[in-house]
């Protein structure tokens, strides 16, 4: 697998070229790893990027245009495709990819996906995700996508030891997610963070899906409640929190769109958070991770 390697004073950051994924987060001041390493026997991805849908469709089908289209992979296509590395620097890098005859094939858009991670020069620890989504077709675009960055827990704690802190927020609603991975947004649940801090419960679904509430900052704190990884995604209207209950990991989650709601049988437009793009459009997201010391 090709990658290649950010770097500054704090931290050394690896991005593959396939599926433009994080895959490698190492603080140097303790030579600690700070991603989860996609160990095939748990979870096989680092940070994958969801494109151009995030969770699952009905049946592995969709419908838009008066067409239905087959979309049988959870989190469309994007993470399984090699990117082409447009542009490199000692703290950056930018991937492209665009529609192909054989992405039309399931997806009948034509696109063209950046992804730029890079260094923040102003804070060391802080790495940005840029996304740019343009409509390169005639028509009307519908899309989604979504970060799915896993990250290990502070000093091997377990995450049951841990908190997810949530600045500003006394009550929060989740719902989760049935076992085939479709939401159930019917049966909410509220969460009460103490101070902003939640601990993680692994009694209550593996994914909790937080949408319309205006989170913009998550972090995971350790035991002792220090922040050891802040997200910032800024205008991102949903924000999922899973975890395999195998792995010593916590994903963080910011979306445009989820998976469809079970049972759900509307069209591609009716999904709930879906982008919209003109002919000739681009739109421009970004995340941030910051990696405390």
């Amino acid at each position: 697998m090709s990658t290649c390697v950010l770097e500054n004073e704090c931290l050394r950051v690896c991005v593959a070229d396939l599926g433009a994924e994080l895959c490698s987060v190492s603080d140097k001041e303790n030579g600690a790893e700070r991603l989860w390493s996609a160990d095939p026997a748990i979870w096989n991805r680092h940070a994958p990027i969801l494109f151009p849908f995030v969770g699952r469709v009905t049946d592995g089908k969709y419908r838009v245009g008066g067409k239905e289209y087959e979309m049988k992979t959870q989190h469309g296509f994007a993470r399984d495709m090699v990117f082409e590395r447009t542009e490199e620097t000692a703290a950056s890098v930018t991937h492209r990819l665009c529609s192909t005859a054989k992405t039309r094939e399931v997806y009948p858009f034509d696109f063209a996906l950046t992804v730029r991670h890079s260094l923040d020069k102003a804070d060391p620890r802080t790495l940005r995700v840029d996304w740019g989504i343009q409509n390169t077709g005639s028509a009307e675009m519908l899309c989604l996508i979504g970060g799915h960055p896993g990250f290990l827990m502070p000093g091997g704690a377990e995450k049951e030891d841990c908190f997810l802190v949530f600045p500003g927020h006394e009550t929060l609603r989740y719902f989760g997610a049935n076992p085939a991975g479709f939401a159930l947004p019917d049966r909410q649940k509220t969460l009460h963070p103490d101070g902003g801090f939640a601990p993680y419960l692994a009694d209550i679904p593996e994914t909790w899906i937080f949408e319309g509430q205006g989170i913009e900052e998550v972090s995971i704190a350790g035991p002792d409640k220090k922040p050891y990884v802040t997200l910032r995604c800024p205008g991102f209207p949903m924000l999922a929190v899973w975890a395999n209950p195998e792995g010593p990991f916590i994903c963080l989650e910011p979306w445009f769109g989820r998976t469809d709601d079970a049972g759900f049988a509307g069209t591609l437009e009716e999904k709930p958070g879906v982008l919209s793009l003109a002919p000739g459009e681009k739109r421009e997201i970004f995340y941030t991770m910051t990696f405390h010391a």
